[in-house]
């Protein structure tokens, strides 16, 4: 499985997530109960090199999450309901994370950090829909032997 399945199907089993009727790559309609993932990519935090030549390099992925719910415009209540909704999704990322119950990215479990975090309301509009955005990240350890025979 792909590092894209592995975050999708991750996101999907979060226990609020059966309110959304579609979760697609790359796109969101602008309809109530659907959201998507953005993947922006891989970036190299770090690499060391020990003694032997064996690397370490620490890497992370970044995701967008956006989910399109129903808001109508100065609903403070719908809003809560919303909002909260997006803080219990951070809440339970985090604690996935620290208890080891996330999907393994690199070769260290201990190393292993989901993070989303940066919730917030990205748009609303006046027909009764508001688009909230997670940023999502995972940073994993990945261990590459040396294969320089001057090492060997």
């Amino acid at each position: 499985m792909n590092a894209l399945e592995k975050i999708t199907v991750f996101v999907r089993s979060y226990p609020g997530a059966d309110i959304l009727q579609t979760f697609r790559v790359d796109y969101t309609d602008q309809i109530p109960a659907n959201g998507g993932i953005f993947p922006s990519g891989l970036v190299e935090v770090s690499r060391k090199t020990d003694l032997m030549g064996n690397i370490t390099v620490t890497n992370q992925y970044n995701f967008g999450l956006y989910y399109v719910f129903e808001k109508a415009p100065g609903d403070g209540e719908g809003a809560a309901v919303n909002a909260d909704w997006l803080m219990d999704f951070q809440e339970w990322v985090q604690e996935r994370s620290a208890l080891g119950a996330a999907p393994v990215f690199g070769d260290d479990l201990r190393q292993e950090r989901i993070k989303a975090q940066n919730g917030v309301l990205y748009a609303a509009g006046d027909e009764g829909l508001a688009t909230y955005m997670v940023q999502l990240s995972v940073q994993f350890v990945k261990h590459f032997p040396t294969t320089d025979p001057w090492f060997i």
